[in-house]
């Protein structure tokens, strides 16, 4: 079982290997990869009305972002049996975050999970292009899931400063529910909204994924293999919930390419009025 494994051994200080740094908080997080290497091809653009969107979020404020900035966490399963729709899986991940970069005011960090206890983090970076070139350098390699990692990392990144959203893309679950259960309920004490994106229908994942995004006050989606559009709206419109909240959001519903933003709606808990509030 993925959780029962041994974090991988990391090297004493000052022996980091050139262009890593270690990431000091957070469960299971460790040295950052490289940014070396040539950018990649520019992705195509997203919907006219999406970029359109975008565009006129430059002058809004984030939601509730530390001094003025969103952050968010992109996390992927990188085992090998999400290997057949790896590429397409990047290619979109990419447009994401060309995305981001159009709504501004949105920090986003990338962490990733494979092989034998395997989980790395990025650095916290606004420049979205930095990030895609990133993701171009990792390949899938088999191994157990590490979710429990991944959700103890956004629990100490989400206790030294506010994260606004984390994104979860993957397609299986191999861990005690409980545990994750658990964790994802400390992150909702910390206000971080568990968006997870599955991929197939593995039966013990979509309960554990369903679980986690409940407790956490986030949602579930399911996307098919090859829905290159569906995957892509439905990751632009958690980002653009990451820096302009559930009123960004809802603007994002209007036109073309909007199913993506009326599906994480719909799957978001209905907001607490203030009167239910007053209440309590």
């Amino acid at each position: 079982m993925a959780s029962e494994r041994k974090p991988p051994r990391t090297e004493p200080a000052g022996s980091q290997k050139h262009g890593q740094e270690p990431i000091k908080r957070g469960e299971g997080a460790v040295a950052a990869p490289a940014t070396t290497g040539s950018a990649p091809a520019a992705s195509r653009s997203s919907d006219a009305d999406v970029a359109a969107f975008v565009a006129g979020l430059r002058a809004r404020a984030p939601a509730s972002g530390t001094a003025g900035v969103g952050r968010l966490i992109f996390a992927m399963d990188a085992t090998m049996s999400r290997q057949p729709t790896w590429d397409m899986a990047l290619a979109l991940q990419s447009e994401m975050f060309t995305a981001v970069k159009a709504v501004g005011g949105l920090d986003v960090q990338l962490v990733y999970f494979r092989g034998a206890g395997e989980c790395r983090a990025s650095k916290w970076v606004s420049d979205p292009d930095q990030l895609a070139r990133l993701m171009t350098t990792v390949d899938c390699r088999g191994g157990h899931t590490q979710i429990g990692k991944v959700l103890g990392h956004a629990r100490g990144e989400g206790g030294a400063r506010k994260i606004n959203a984390l994104v979860y893309v993957g397609d299986a679950m191999e861990e005690n529910i409980d545990d994750l259960c658990a964790k994802a309920g400390e992150l909702q004490l910390l206000g971080v909204p568990v968006f997870l994106f599955q991929e197939g229908r593995d039966a013990r994942a979509e309960t554990a994924y369903r679980e986690i995004a409940r407790l956490t006050n986030g949602a579930w989606c399911r996307f098919d293999a090859g829905a290159a559009a569906q995957l892509r709206e439905l990751l632009t419109a958690v980002a653009v919930y990451a820096a302009g909240g559930r009123k960004a959001l809802q603007a994002l519903t209007h036109g073309r390419g909007s199913d993506g933003a009326r599906r994480i709606l719909a799957a978001l808990p209905a907001p607490v009025s203030g009167a239910a509030k007053g209440q309590r």
